[in-house]
C-alpha cells in the first residue's frame, strides 16, 4: 500500500526559509509540528500571556488541520511545551476550550526556552482522520 504525503504550509516566513511544513498528512494521519503564537507579520502574539498564546496556537492548529482535511475532533495527541510551569493553568484553560470533550492523550513539559524569549508556549498535535468521537 502506497500512502500519499501532503505537506501543509501556513505561509509563515520561516517555513520556506528553513524548510519545514506546518503539518504533514500521510494517509489518515496528520502531524502538526511545534506551533508558537505569532501574528500575520510573524511577530510574537500575546507576549507573556500563556492563555493568549495557547489560544492563538490552537487557532493556527485548527487552520492546519482543516487544510489537511481534518478537525479538532480527530486529534489523538497533544504535546505542550511551556517555559514557565507556573503558567500551566492558563494553558490548560485554553486546551480545555478545544479538547475537554475530545479527550486526546496529552503531555505538558517545562522547557528552558523557545526560539524567541517572548514565546512561552509551543504546541504540537497528531490526528487521525475519521477517528472523531
Amino acid at each position: 500500500m502506497e500512502l500519499t504525503r501532503q505537506m501543509i504550509a501556513s505561509g509563515a516566513p520561516l517555513e520556506e526559509k528553513v524548510g519545514y511544513s506546518r503539518a504533514v498528512r500521510v494517509g489518515p494521519f496528520v502531524y502538526v509540528g511545534g506551533t508558537t503564537a505569532t501574528d500575520s507579520e510573524g511577530n510574537v502574539a500575546c507576549p507573556g500571556d500563556a492563555y493568549g498564546q495557547a489560544k492563538n496556537i490552537f487557532e493556527k492548529i485548527g487552520d492546519a488541520l482543516e487544510l489537511a482535511g481534518s478537525r479538532y475532533s480527530d486529534v489523538v495527541r497533544v504535546r505542550t511545551y511551556i517555559t514557565d510551569i507556573s503558567k500551566a493553568g492558563d494553558c490548560i484553560r485554553a486546551y480545555s476550550e478545544y479538547f475537554k470533550k475530545i479527550k486526546p492523550i496529552t503531555t505538558m513539559c517545562e522547557i528552558k526556552g523557545l526560539f524567541r524569549p517572548e514565546q512561552i508556549v509551543e504546541i504540537e498535535v497528531d490526528a487521525v482522520i475519521g477517528s472523531s468521537t
